[in-house]
């Protein structure tokens, strides 16, 4: 299995070269040269595995320059009961992704049971691993540069934290994660994480990530590596709560069922596009933004047009106050046929503060086949959906999720089951719950007064030059 650049102005690569790499050389993100392709009967086989097991059918597609028994190892390792010890009552290894039913045919698939209790550590926990063994086995060093909204910061840190050969340096925007997300992350102590607050927007905390990884001689010079969903392996890791969520969900590989993403930089949703390319019986992608609906927008006009950071709400669901979201760029790839000079020149266009207008092209005529639509969520919204799932079902959800279960309901089609993708558990949004209910919500022992803790971050303005100077610093 070869990986290429989107922009295809890059040598194709393998696996473990882009593990480690990020964004391609040319500013692209890699995706497999084809798509394997999940046939009846592997679908069968598969549909009673527990998850560790289905997660390694599934990297085995992906993958074949570790080999099978190492990813074996890495797969189980991962999955295991002594990582995902959140996991629900009742739940064991085999059930760290639980289908929870709200009402017939609409369900919520529990991604949130791992360290940080958000849905980054079903694929971050993968990557923490494959990083070490991969770094091992070369006898080389890495330092990751990623930004966060507030879960991946989190869920990077915990995978990493403790890893020999790795430091990791993570952006956030100051003041604009919930009290419990800053707390989870700035009040880590290991001395291979280094939390950098930046005086601004998540874009520009993203904007700073990627020109970084675009400068070839610091990259190469500071062993440069990236865990943010630009990551093939983030989204890889992702596709395979889609094959599970599809088997809790259905009796027969003969049905059809609708999955809803909260979404932000699309990396989540993407890989439910890639399951459905692969074969998995999906009927409808439906895509949930917050009030930053620049997704929304694209999937209901054809227009892309991200916005400035001036521009971006700052939200009661804030890992989604994004308007540039990094992964759409892998399926507007394959929008546009793996055409490279026209994802190159609508991508100019956006990396110039510009958007670009597919109505009218054969694009958009196409865009119905990939079976996505979408809607949009507002705080009042949340405060409904979070009270109406607790008056109902007797169910924390967080803000994200109720994103989710707001546009996932206005996307039912009857016969279909609807799953809607949990983003993270309830206590990480604490003071929105208490808005919504007028109580806490029921935190992990473990992080009782995790606020309280002594934090260690570095603030500084939106500029590459003094986040090289921390890089350069601590290397």
């Amino acid at each position: 299995m070869k990986y290429i650049s989107t922009r295809g102005q890059s040598p194709a690569a393998s696996f473990c070269d882009i593990l480690l790499g990020g964004l391609a050389p040319d500013g692209g993100l890699y995706l497999p040269e084809s798509y394997p392709q999940i046939g009846a009967a592997e679908l069968a086989e598969w549909r009673e595995l527990p998850y560790h097991a289905l997660a390694l059918k599934i990297l085995l597609k992906f993958i074949d320059d570790i080999p099978a028994c190492d990813l074996k190892a890495i797969a189980d390792r991962t999955y295991s009961s002594n990582v995902y010890r959140f996991c629900r009552p009742g739940g064991d290894a085999g059930e760290i992704t639980p289908l929870t039913t709200l009402e017939p045919d609409f369900h919520l698939l529990e991604l949130s049971n791992g360290p940080t209790l958000a849905f980054k550590d079903m694929a971050m926990q993968l990557l923490g691993n494959m990083f070490e063994y991969v770094l091992d086995k070369r006898g080389e060093t890495i330092n990751i540069l990623g930004a966060t909204s507030g879960d991946t910061g989190s869920a990077a840190e915990y995978a990493m934290r403790g890893k020999h050969n790795v430091k990791v340096f993570m952006l956030s925007p100051e003041g604009k994660m919930s009290a419990f997300q800053r707390a989870q992350m700035y009040s880590l102590q290991d001395p291979n994480i280094f939390n950098i607050a930046v005086r601004g927007m998540f874009d520009d905390a993203q904007d700073i990530v990627k020109a970084v990884s675009n400068d070839a001689d610091f990259k190469a010079k500071y062993r440069i590596g990236a865990v943010n969903s630009i990551n093939w392996a983030r989204v890889m890791a992702q596709v395979v709560y889609y094959f599970k969520g599809y088997f809790a969900a259905t009796s027969s590989n003969d049905q059809e069922v609708g999955f809803c993403v909260p979404s932000g930089n699309f990396g989540n949703i993407c890989a439910g596009h890639i399951a459905r390319m692969m074969g998995l019986p999906i009927a409808r992608l439906v895509l949930a933004t917050n009030e930053n609906d620049v997704l929304d927008e694209f999937f209901k006009s054809g227009i892309y047009r991200p916005r400035a950071a001036a521009e971006t709400h700052v939200t009661s669901s804030p890992s989604m106050d994004i308007s540039k979201a990094s992964n759409f760029e892998r399926f507007v790839f394959d929008l546009v046929g793996r055409d490279t000079a026209k994802l190159r020149e609508l991508w100019a266009q956006v990396d110039a503060g510009g958007a670009f207008d597919l109505r009218g092209t054969e694009y958009f005529a196409a865009l119905p086949g990939y079976r996505f639509v979408s809607g949009s969520s507002s705080h009042a919204d949340r405060l409904a959906t979070i009270r109406d799932v607790w008056n109902r079902h007797q169910i924390m959800i967080d803000t994200h999720t109720a994103d989710g279960v707001k546009v996932g309901r206005e996307h039912r089609e009857a016969g279909v089951p609807m799953i809607v993708l949990e983003t993270a558990q309830a206590v990480k949004f604490s003071e929105t719950l208490r808005e919504a209910l007028g109580r806490d919500p029921v935190r992990p022992k473990e992080l009782e007064g995790i606020e309280n803790l002594p934090q260690r971050v570095e603030v500084v303005d939106a500029s590459v030059d003094q986040v090289k100077a921390i890089i350069t610093r601590n290397c």
